[in-house]
């Protein structure tokens, strides 16, 4: 018997003796251990970084690692690493590959009015790393004996690379196949939860959402690739403020930082030397 079957009796087993009621909800279905999850997140973010560009400005990832990482204390995945990263492009989006790796635009920054509607925004991503909505994706899509067969020294490499494409597609909303409205709901409470804990007002999570489904009915498919993964409305930003109603009075939310408003105004200014830049060469 080979290594890779063994492993997959194994795996087999867990799902159906130590995990039934797990197995039994399709939503919670999920066969990867948090270490595959981060293995293939890795792989996945050096596949996805081939062809995003990133954004070369030290402070603007400082400031973004930096808002990340506060939120992601509130995770209950204690033990994940997360990781915070800008792309240079104007779509306003962001998204989460599994494992802990994070990607915010750089037109979302620049389209936040304020700290708290980009925390926000950064929190619902993590919600969907801390509530495992890819692993989950991914096992539903795959099943158990791809999964080994990628994670645990399968020989196969075009399934290696199937796995790989389906995560990135996933993730950032390319692919077909989706979290589901379950899964938006529940990082969208998380991103609630964490702007909260860490002192920020979680009215943030809301007027984004708000403002993004004003701009989908003042352009209908404006959003086609803006936030694609989880289009905004009017029932989600009704679910996040019912949810901030339940929440106990806590003096000190802040909705704002000059930090904020610094690194949005460098941003804008480099984009508009750049831009001037390009005009000329023409």
């Amino acid at each position: 018997m080979t290594s890779g079957m063994t492993c997959l009796r194994r795996l087999t087993m867990v799902c159906l003796v130590g995990s039934m009621a797990s197995c039994a909800t399709i939503g919670r279905f999920n066969v990867l251990s948090t270490e595959q999850e981060v293995e293939i997140g890795r792989e996945a973010a050096r596949e996805i970084e081939r062809d995003l560009r990133l954004y070369n400005d030290p402070a603007v990832t400082a400031y973004i690692n930096s808002l990340g990482q506060m939120l992601a204390r509130y995770s209950s995945r204690s033990g994940l690493t997360y990781y915070f990263k800008v792309v240079d492009t104007d779509e306003v989006n962001a998204f989460a590959l599994p494992g802990g790796w994070l990607y915010v635009n750089r037109g979302l920054i620049t389209t936040a009015e304020n700290e708290s509607e980009l925390a926000g925004v950064i929190g619902h991503e993590i919600g969907h790393v801390d509530r495992k909505h890819g692993a989950r994706a991914i096992s539903r899509q795959f099943g158990a004996a791809v999964i080994v067969e990628a994670t645990l020294g399968g020989e196969n490499a075009s399934v290696r690379r199937q796995v790989l494409r389906q995560v990135v597609a996933v993730s950032t909303g390319m692919g077909q196949l989706k979290y589901g409205r379950d899964a938006e709901r529940e990082a969208d409470q998380f991103a609630v939860e964490s702007t909260y804990a860490a002192g920020i007002d979680p009215e943030g999570t809301a007027t984004f959402f708000q403002k993004l489904v004003a701009m989908q009915k003042k352009e209908p498919g404006q959003l086609a690739k803006m936030f694609s993964t989880h289009p905004p409305s009017r029932e989600r930003v009704e679910n996040v403020r019912a949810q901030i109603g339940g929440l106990p009075p806590k003096a000190g939310l802040t909705k704002d930082s000059r930090r904020f408003q610094a690194i949005k105004d460098r941003i804008l200014k480099r984009e508009r030397v750049r831009r001037g830049k390009e005009r000329r060469r023409r």
